[in-house]
């Protein structure tokens, strides 16, 4: 199993609160797994209650990088379930790192990483915003989820390439405009913070939908 369940976006689905961030539910054989925080951590509890995950049965978060829409609900999902494993770039303060080992296992990435079986963390990328994306391997490709996409699709997309072919991409793309990354693509899940959703939409109309909280993807069906 591979499932992804958006918790916090910008746009939301029947029964969810639309909210500027992001942040993403990973499920698998074996752990659940959270993907950023959005910022509104009150409001990421009341969506995790409304698909049915405690927040003390998730055993890692992944932090993509330190933007208050992605981190904002650190503090809640810490209260939450104290001693969580939290993976951040090493390029986050020194005084958050700090404050976030009072109160967890941190973690801390340069290089790529497995975080757990079937996901991996590309390592800490770009120059002016260091930003983390998760590789999701599922059947015979594999899934890019972004916080922001800050480095570039380029970037991003390049550092996946050692786990084979990409299937598909979720999440942020920012204001990129490398298109042409995205052909041959089976899903381009675009949501947060992606600048050119209608040109994408446009290009990529059959593969193409928009990120919303409340949206499940089984992604092993892809």
């Amino acid at each position: 199993m591979l499932r992804l369940t958006v918790l916090y976006d910008n746009e939301a689905c029947p029964g969810f609160t639309g909210s500027w961030g992001f942040s993403a539910l990973i499920e698998t054989d074996t752990e659940t797994l959270l993907f950023d925080t959005g910022w509104d951590g009150v409001l990421l509890l009341k969506h995790m209650e409304k698909t049915g995950v405690s927040p003390v049965f998730i055993s890692k978060l992944i932090l993509s990088h330190q933007h208050w829409d992605h981190i904002g609900g650190l503090p809640e999902i810490l209260s939450a379930n104290p001693g969580i494993t939290v993976y951040v770039p090493a390029s986050f303060s020194e005084n958050l790192k700090r404050e976030i080992k009072k109160r967890a296992s941190l973690i801390e990435v340069k290089g790529a990483i497995e975080i757990s079986d079937s996901v991996w963390s590309t390592g800490e990328l770009g120059d002016k915003i260091k930003e983390q994306s998760l590789v999701l391997t599922a059947g015979e490709g594999s899934f890019v989820l972004t916080g922001c996409a800050h480095p570039g699709i380029d970037a991003t997309l390049d550092a996946a390439l050692c786990h084979g072919k990409v299937t598909g991409i979720i999440g942020g793309l920012h204001d990129s405009e490398s298109f042409d990354r995205l052909y041959g693509m089976e899903l381009i899940a675009a949501g947060h913070c992606t600048a050119h959703k209608e040109k994408i939409k446009k290009l990529f109309p059959s593969k193409y939908m928009e990120t919303r909280a409340g949206l499940c993807l089984e992604l092993t069906r892809y």
